[in-house]
């Protein structure tokens, strides 16, 4: 079962890799968007371990709430709404389960993932975090689904947003000079899957990689 204590290391390690990655976000946002993408998450994150720390919530779904609302009260721009979306409601359909296997959280991820689409009028091959997203949820809800084949097939998608043209977001105001950059938005959302197979794989309070839980 995943508890509190494996969501609130997922969001640690998450937080870590954004850290680690923040230059090379900001990097990929450069010709798209407005070059902020790495730095913004990176604050968002780290007040998202921040609260966690102090709060220490003692169920998933608050967990996530917790650090949905974090994001959406600290971070600028769109990435904020979006990701603080994306994890609210998921936290919010996980309900107050004290523990929850992967197919219920990949299903709750799906909500999460959702409403993440009808706040941004996004949908997979736009070149946005979902690109990478839906990909990863579906690995992880699939009949042979783990972490480790999400952060893959996460981690696929957002290699495959390169040829495409941005039809959503800052970065379609560009065009076809959108083309041949990788989206930064799918790039960030493949360091929660990575964080996720860490974390799993490391014992923290969840199944070993490659169980469902």
């Amino acid at each position: 079962m995943l508890d509190a204590l494996f969501f609130r290391r997922w969001l640690t390690a998450t937080a870590a890799a954004v850290d680690r990655e923040a230059e090379r976000l900001t990097e990929l946002d450069s010709p798209i968007g407005d070059a902020d993408h790495g730095s913004n998450l990176q604050r968002g994150f780290r007040a998202v371990a921040a609260v966690l720390e102090k709060e220490a919530p003692d169920t998933p779904g608050a967990v996530l709430t917790l650090a949905g609302r974090q994001l959406i009260s600290t971070v600028g721009g769109a990435s904020g709404p979006l990701y603080g979306t994306l994890l609210r409601r998921t936290g919010k359909d996980l309900g107050d389960a004290p523990g929850v296997d992967s197919a219920r959280f990949a299903e709750a991820l799906r909500t999460g993932i959702d409403a993440v689409a009808a706040l941004g009028g996004a949908a997979p091959g736009d070149k946005t975090m979902l690109d990478a997203l839906v990909p990863g949820v579906d690995a992880l809800d699939g009949p042979s689904g783990s972490f480790g084949a999400a952060r893959e097939a996460a981690l696929h998608g957002a290699l495959a947003t390169t040829p495409l043209q941005a039809r959503k977001g800052r970065a379609s105001y560009l065009g076809e000079r959108s083309i041949g950059h990788q989206d930064p938005g799918a790039t960030s959302s493949v360091l929660l899957f990575e964080a996720l197979a860490e974390t799993a794989e490391d014992g923290s309070g969840g199944p070993r990689e490659g169980s469902r839980g």
